[in-house]
């Protein structure tokens, strides 16, 4: 187990991000678990934080006193968020913080805080006061009266956002509707799908293993858990007062990639995957990487072979084409299809040996694509690129089992 450096701070969970069935016990009190465990994950948000623990501290000490904990996780903020919210647990008894060293991102944070809640309902805010904590007693009330998952949303009635652009609410209809297209077993039961604000009871995910990708976890909470009746309440996104806004396009990126993967793991290539105990969904994504390297590679096979312009030897052009495809393929591959295992490998020399692994068994799968590349364009089909893609896609084969055997071992993560 990870340990923090104070002894007041939450000790950080490690290991696969399910939510257990029973809560743990928490040290020090009468009662095992409480009814509302509220996570607020935060990042650089030190200009926040003392409002949203007083203002939500105070709307819940009147709705239901002592039976809530506020768990706040910061991802070791540079502006030590984390010590301003320690600081004020003397004052807000039902505060509780962990400061993760070795993790990033929002979406693994909220788990990370619900594994040690102990409420029958979990919830999650923002720390930066742009989701309005009055909807919260709504929310929680739409849970009492029965629903599995009460989400906050700016889609339905009494929803809305306050002074965003053009672009960026094109942006969000934009995420709805292809979410609706990709997965619409999911993502047409929810108005705000990217909603970051909403409440779930804990046996609604209790045992789910969570593999969120980026800032959005309720796509996992819905696709993953055992979700039946869902609420939803309108709510308008407010523009932050203090701190920067964190939407970036990796966001939008990032949500894609979770549908993408959500709609292979859950449905018959999940299925299949599962029963032969072969990932399918990463060689997809790993083909889709390499289709981008046939690209780069019959460009740079056609500049330097070709008559019409440099006309050199067929194997040297083959060569450096197939080195300048492999580092195309090895920053997708890293950055998409081993993102999962490289995230938690961070450092540049993880990075650097991750790459000379790859490197060396493309390389070898180089020496396959040339051998084969003769061999059909000298006995079986006189066309370079015909041959070229023959080649290509044996090699493929070859590259992705090698590489997730050896370049992106999950075992290698410490």
């Amino acid at each position: 187990m990870k340990t923090n450096s104070s002894n007041s701070l939450l000790t950080v969970p490690t290991g696969p991000l399910k939510i257990s069935e029973l809560p743990p016990s928490r040290v020090g009190t009468s009662s095992e678990s409480i009814h509302l465990s509220l996570v607020i994950p935060t990042y650089k948000e030190r200009d926040n934080i003392k409002n949203v623990v007083r203002i939500l501290s105070q709307l819940l000490d009147e709705s239901i006193p002592g039976n809530y904990e506020l768990i706040v996780v910061d991802d070791d903020s540079p502006d030590r968020t984390w010590e301003i919210a320690e600081s004020l647990t003397t004052e807000y008894p039902q505060l509780r913080v962990m400061r993760r060293q070795q993790e990033r991102g929002l979406s693994s944070a909220v788990i990370r805080g619900w594994q040690v809640g102990t409420g029958s309902v979990l919830g999650v805010i923002d720390g930066d006061l742009q989701h309005p904590p009055e909807v919260l007693m709504e929310l929680l009330r739409s849970v009492e009266q029965g629903a599995d998952l009460a989400v906050a949303s700016r889609h339905v009635e009494g929803g809305g956002v306050s002074s965003w652009s053009v672009i960026r609410r094109l942006l969000s209809r934009g995420a709805q509707l292809l979410g609706l297209v990709i997965l619409p077993g999911v993502l047409g039961r929810v108005s705000d799908p990217m909603s970051g604000y909403f409440m779930v009871r804990r046996s609604a995910i209790a045992n789910a293993t969570l593999n969120p990708v980026g800032y959005k976890i309720l796509l996992e909470v819905i696709g993953r858990g055992n979700v039946g009746e869902v609420a939803e309440v309108g709510y308008v996104f407010c523009e932050r007062k203090e701190g920067e806004s964190k939407v970036t396009w990796k966001q939008y990126i990032d949500y894609i990639h979770h549908l993408v993967r959500l709609r292979l793991s859950t449905g018959r290539v999940g299925r299949l995957s599962r029963k032969v105990n072969f990932p399918f969904g990463r060689f997809l994504r790993f083909g889709l990487v390499g289709f981008s390297g046939v690209f780069v590679d019959m460009g740079v096979l056609y500049l330097l072979s070709d008559p019409t312009t440099l006309a050199w030897q067929l194997t040297r052009s083959k060569i450096i084409a197939g080195e300048i495809a492999i580092l195309n393929n090895f920053l997708w591959n890293d950055a998409w299809t081993f993102a999962d295992v490289s995230a938690r490998q961070q450092e540049w020399h993880q990075r650097l040996k991750r790459f000379l692994k790859f490197n060396a068994i493309c390389l070898g799968g180089l020496v396959l694509n040339v051998l084969i590349l003769n061999l059909v364009f000298n006995f079986l089909i006189p066309n370079r690129y015909i041959a070229n893609f023959i080649a290509i896609a044996i090699a493929t084969i070859w590259n992705f089992w090698i590489n997730l055997k050896l370049s992106w071992r999950v075992t290698d993560v410490k």
